[in-house]
């Protein structure tokens, strides 16, 4: 972990007791540079009927992992916001068979400067945000394009 290693655990902590799924995979953040965010889960609680990891939990790893990524530059601004996923198209590339590693980051061409700006005259923003999921070969297994909403809390 980078990132201030408190912040990124009371992060993790708060996902973990807010999203019960998140506790059921075990997630992990696994470490954050200021740009690219990584969450970990073990493959066991994650196995479809194959023995592979199950798509359903490739789709929330990715999620989470870009929630997270944009909870955490929230937080490093002070801003108290709520957060939602507005919209994501996943795409499934190749089995998974062993532990699962999300690694999320802003959208190519994205910028944090407008986002934060919309959001402090505006009080509500969207993000893009791109997450991959590594294969064995170095491809991606998994991908995920999701655009994320944050609106300050009253």
């Amino acid at each position: 972990m980078t990132s201030s290693d408190a912040t990124l655990q009371a992060l993790e902590r708060f996902i973990l007791d807010g999203i019960p799924l998140a506790r059921a995979m075990q997630v992990s953040i696994a470490g954050f540079d200021g740009v690219h965010l990584a969450m970990t889960a073990p493959l066991a609680p994650n196995i479809n009927d194959k023995g592979c990891a199950f798509g359903g939990s490739l789709a929330s790893l990715m999620t989470l992992a870009g929630w997270a990524l944009v909870e955490s530059m929230l937080r490093g601004r002070g801003h108290d916001c709520d957060l939602f996923v507005a919209d994501s198209t996943v795409r499934y590339l190749a089995p998974v068979w062993g532990d699962l590693r999300a690694e999320a980051r802003l959208a190519p061409g994205g910028d944090w400067s407008p986002f934060f700006a919309t959001l402090d005259a505006r009080g509500r923003a969207r993000v893009d945000v791109t997450c991959v999921l590594p294969g064995d070969d170095g491809k991606p297994a998994a991908s995920l394009e999701a655009r994320f909403v944050a609106k300050r809390r009253a």
